[in-house]
């Protein structure tokens, strides 16, 4: 009992059991798990104007809203090639002594994952244009408008970097509106995350719970056209948006186009494979390359191209898988 009533004793005792369990379950496998988990091959630290980025993406408290870790659940397909594993995040490091905001996983998804956002996304144009204002692109959009993150100028510099807002969100001012350093550097963060390839012959994880097709049963049935309404809102709307007529300005219209409407569907193919540059000097940003990016089929690019083709008054002749996929053999870099 003389142990129980020597203050100095008990105390001495909690603080060296407290210290050795912290040794135990915590430093030790840390330790291992940082000698152990080498970054994927072509993974790179974070520098420059992304690494001040990440630091502005805390500041101003995205990861309330977004994720950046993939499960291994078949809803999360749409967000990367594949789940998320321990070496995606070897390269990340403390931001300081006192801030340990090395993985920003996050736990909620009111808005979209952002794991692979710089390959699903790569325009810095469309990028600036969601962050000052998000319902430019996305009319459902619930996120806040960043327009601190910006400035209005009359007459531009030569150096700043104009981002072309419709009309209808310039509140009747005529000049410009142009990213400030710390937007520049926040969109470089966000393009800074994509998925690095898994070396050759080591398998991805599957996603599970994956929904099964159903057969129909008695007879042969023709097999089912893919959704192409579906897949053109998840890979092509936020640009050129749900009518087709795109942003002025910003990104050009697909009704009316005379590439969508052409018989001929190889520069319309080469386009999503291998994305754009002739409008440019139009004041349009480049197209990038999307089928590429998000890894499409020749189905699923004939079904976007079909809806396209189809939709907001457009009546042009439509293409088979078969043709598309002979067009992306041809058309490959």
């Amino acid at each position: 009992m003389e142990f129980f009533n020597n203050h100095k004793k008990l105390f001495l005792a909690a603080i060296s059991f407290f210290l050795a369990l912290t040794l135990l379950m915590a430093v030790i496998p840390a330790l291992y798990i940082q000698d152990n988990n080498a970054p994927l091959p072509g993974a790179e630290p974070l520098t420059g104007a992304a690494l001040k980025g990440k630091e502005i993406y805390i500041a101003n408290g995205c990861i309330g809203c977004h994720t950046q870790q993939v499960r291994n659940v078949d809803m999360d397909k749409v967000w990367g090639s594949r789940p998320s594993i321990a070496s995606d995040y070897a390269t990340n490091h403390r931001m300081g002594i006192w801030r340990n905001t090395a993985t920003l996983l996050g736990s909620e998804r009111t808005g979209p994952d952002l794991t692979n956002v710089g390959e699903r996304q790569p325009s810095i144009d469309w990028q600036l244009l969601h962050l000052y204002q998000p319902r430019s692109v996305v009319k459902q959009s619930i996120m806040p408008a960043y327009q601190w993150l910006f400035e209005y100028k009359e007459n531009p510099g030569k150096n700043d970097k104009v981002v072309n807002v419709p009309d209808e969100y310039m509140r009747g001012r005529k000049g410009k509106i142009v990213a400030t350093p710390e937007a520049l550097d926040l969109v470089a963060y966000l393009l800074s995350l994509k998925q690095i390839k898994l070396p050759t012959g080591l398998p991805a994880k599957e996603f599970l719970y994956k929904k099964e097709a159903k057969v129909a049963t008695g007879g042969s049935a023709a097999p089912t056209e893919l959704d192409g309404v579906a897949l053109f809102t998840a890979n092509c709307q936020a640009c050129h948006q749900e009518n087709g007529e795109g942003l002025k300005g910003a990104f050009p219209p697909l009704k009316g186009s005379s590439i969508v409407l052409s018989d001929s569907a190889e520069l319309m193919v080469n386009i999503i494979m291998n994305g754009y540059t002739g409008l440019e000097s139009q004041g349009y940003g480049p197209m990038p390359p999307v089928g590429t990016t998000n890894n499409l089929s020749a189905a699923e690019i004939s079904a976007i191209m079909n809806h396209e083709k189809t939709s907001w008054g457009n009546n042009a002749k439509k293409v088979t898988p078969d043709e598309i996929q002979k067009l992306m053999d041809a058309v490959k870099k």
